[in-house]
């Protein structure tokens, strides 16, 4: 088997999501591969955004408004990517739901292995409405690693 030469992981701040951008990292640093730290977003509409304006006033909207919340986030996995090892990180803060943005990530990048943790997986929702996990590990289409994250 040849070592993974890009490597998706996503990733949404919380801390189960951390430890699996920590277990994607060692194996691009292992590897020697290219790491995409993904995390979806979903933009606030204009009640929302005005809303925010209001209680947090218009130079500090933006940390909620738009890709700067995911933006934060995914400075902070890759400050813990680097701290692994990795040498060649890219980010991208992509609109629409986790698991669609992963898949499309994926294809983008022609990625050849996908990280992603086990959240949701063993809850009730998650069996009857579908997890994260379990909507990529049926659809990527390359190889994916669910890492037990708590």
């Amino acid at each position: 088997m040849s070592a993974y030469t890009t490597v998706v992981v996503g990733t949404d701040g919380s801390d189960t999501s951390l430890v699996a951008v920590d277990r994607a990292a060692t194996i691009a640093a292992d590897a020697g591969a290219r790491l995409v730290i993904a995390c979806a977003y979903v933009p606030m509409d204009s009640k929302s955004v005005a809303a925010a304006q209001d209680a947090l006033g218009p130079e500090d909207a933006y940390e909620v408004v738009g890709s700067a919340p995911a933006e934060d986030t995914l400075q902070t996995a890759r400050d813990r990517a680097r701290s692994k090892g990795v040498e060649k990180i890219d980010t991208r803060a992509v609109e629409g739901r986790p698991g669609d943005s992963l898949r499309q990530v994926v294809k983008d990048v022609d990625a050849d292995l996908l990280v992603v943790g086990n959240v949701g997986l063993n809850t009730l929702a998650g069996r009857i409405l579908g997890s994260v996990p379990l909507d990529v590990v049926r659809h990527a289409g390359i190889d994916v690693l669910v890492v037990p994250t708590s």
